[in-house]
């Protein structure tokens, strides 16, 4: 009877515990870069209930992503292994389904006991080749599922599982946060905590932010960063210059530049209004105490920055984004971590949070412990990589509190092998490269040492059959170009041969193919037809009843 009642005791407790256990909220924004919020010292902008978090919780200043590109981000923040370990993103491949079983943390966390929940932009395909079909996302492993396909459509009508919340919240930003309101009410009818996964849309293009906030910035006139530069004349190594972000994408060109900036940042300014109505929510059903808040991005973005649009270079503007993580738990309260951390630690920390042990194959690093001593470093060095695009922007890049490097190791053309070497705080805007400083050659050296670790566990963990063990190579400092250009593949190698012509030709962007006489002919016996139904009168409507 004894032993009896001890087990009843001890399930008691456990059950207990796991009630205990902290609700996890994981925000995730699009393409938004690390200095858009008042808490990260722009005085420009309005983001007072993201600036809210920052004061509760910890700031991370030296965040990163590893695969600065949407798809290959998600893949990794979901999973916590590196882009070239998970086998994900654009060229490459998509997300095993056992990979998602085995180690996404919402499947983890609902296998453990959580009710989960995902509403927004899933942004990668598991177990097929494209995210545009309901199919090939994995909506059955989540308890509720207000998810969309591809990009999505900011018109909130438009994507299938937000239907119902769009005569209220037309704009999809707000409407994610009525969601997950929604998700938060059912989640109080579960004896179990939760785990919601919120992904805005916003702020990827197109720049078409809720009209609802058109005054909060009409008469802003935003300032230029000190590395904007209109022509993309700056000194930096050639290959960055070989990809689809040198001003191909010209939003943020002069005459673009403030409107564009306007729309951006009235995005982002959607979003905190959806953040301020989540958190107001979790206040008003009294969770707000027990409730960890993580707001991350999965890339930056360039605006303009070195003369470029977009994301994936390794630059701060497109490879860095703003982290909080707002444990109410936690006296670490307005308190910042300078040391680097990357979006694949977001997996270890939401799996150390729910008491849950970090799976092995996990490359990501728990910030738990920075979240009870923010002066606590958990790694030294933080790796982001492009894989992806054009040949010549592929590169690794190895960034610590202090220093960027990055390598570049495309030749031919007249290029040859570079490096840079940054310091991250003297020169944020990166216009100073120390490579050549004789001064600096110790710290090279010790940068070149972290880069060449990094390649070493390409080779030992690189997913062998998505074309990522070509990198071990690619990235060995001490091979001949003779030999590395065997491993390129000839899909990049054409994107980049597509995009040196359009450089060279002074085009902004790619020409369009011109059609052949049989599509011409198709043309215009269209426009014939076209033109003999307008011809046409029209018949009289039915007279009603």
């Amino acid at each position: 009877m004894k032993r009896i009642f001890s087990l009843l005791v001890l399930a008691f407790l456990i059950n207990t515990k796991a009630d205990d256990r902290p609700n996890i909220i994981m925000l995730l924004t699009d393409d938004q870069r690390y200095d858009t919020l008042g808490c990260m010292g722009n005085d420009q902008v309005k983001t007072p209930h993201i600036d809210k978090l920052s004061e509760r919780g910890v700031t991370f200043d030296s965040h990163y992503t590893n695969t600065p590109i949407c798809l290959g981000s998600r893949a990794s923040t979901m999973t916590g292994m590196y882009e070239y370990t998970n086998g994900c993103n654009f060229s490459h491949g998509f997300l095993s389904q056992e990979l998602w079983d085995e180690m996404s943390y919402p499947v983890i966390l609902r296998n453990n006991g959580y009710f989960t929940g995902f509403i927004g932009k899933f942004g990668f395909p598991v177990n097929a080749k494209n995210y545009h079909e309901y199919e090939n996302l994995p909506i059955d492993s989540f308890d509720r599922w207000y998810g969309w396909t591809g990009q999505g459509y900011f018109d909130t009508s438009k994507n299938k599982y937000m239907v119902k919340f769009a005569k209220e919240y037309p704009h999809v930003t707000l409407a994610t946060a009525e969601a997950a309101c929604e998700f938060i009410d059912e989640a109080q009818k579960q004896d179990k905590p939760f785990c919601l996964s919120l992904s805005f849309k916003a702020s990827h293009k197109p720049f078409s932010p809720d009209p609802a906030y058109d005054d909060v910035y009409k008469d802003t006139v935003w300032k230029k960063r000190a590395n904007y530069d209109e022509g993309g004349a700056r000194k930096l190594p050639p290959q960055a210059k070989l990809g689809r972000q040198y001003l191909t994408i010209d939003d943020f060109a002069p005459e673009k530049y403030q409107e564009s900036m306007r729309k951006y940042n009235q995005l982002i300014y959607g979003i905190d209004q959806a953040v301020g109505k989540i958190v107001e929510k979790l206040d008003q059903t009294g969770l707000s105490k027990n409730t960890v808040i993580i707001y991350a991005t999965d890339n930056g973005y360039s605006c303009g920055s070195h003369g470029f649009g977009g994301k994936v270079l390794p630059y701060e503007g497109p490879a860095r984004g703003p982290m909080i993580i707002m444990d109410p738990r936690s006296d670490q309260t307005g308190k910042r971590s300078k040391g680097v951390s990357g979006n694949v630690d977001i997996h270890p920390t939401i799996c150390d949070l729910a008491g849950i042990a970090i799976p092995a194959k996990v490359d990501g690093k728990s910030l738990l412990p920075v979240l009870k001593d923010s002066e606590i470093r958990v790694r030294k060095a933080m790796p982001v990589f492009n894989f992806w695009g054009s040949a010549a922007t592929h590169e690794m890049t190895m960034v610590t509190e202090d220093y960027k490097y990055i390598y570049w190791y495309f030749e031919g053309d007249g290029m040859v092998a570079a490096e840079e070497l940054y310091h991250r705080h003297k020169d944020s805007a990166e216009m100073n490269n120390l490579v050549n400083n004789p001064e600096m050659a110790l710290k090279l050296e010790e940068m070149r040492q972290l880069f060449d670790a990094q390649v070493q566990h390409i080779r030992d963990h690189a997913m062998a059959d998505r074309s990522y063990t070509e990198y071990g190579k690619l990235l060995d400092r001490t091979l001949a170009w003779e030999e590395k250009q065997k491993h390129v593949q000839k899909s990049f190698m054409k994107s980049y041969i597509q995009m040196k012509d359009i450089v060279e030709n002074g085009q902004t962007k790619k020409p369009k193919k011109e059609k052949s006489a049989k599509e011409n002919k198709a043309k215009v016996g269209k426009e014939r037809v076209r033109k003999a139904k307008d011809s046409r009168e029209p018949r009289k409507a039915k007279e009603s009843a």
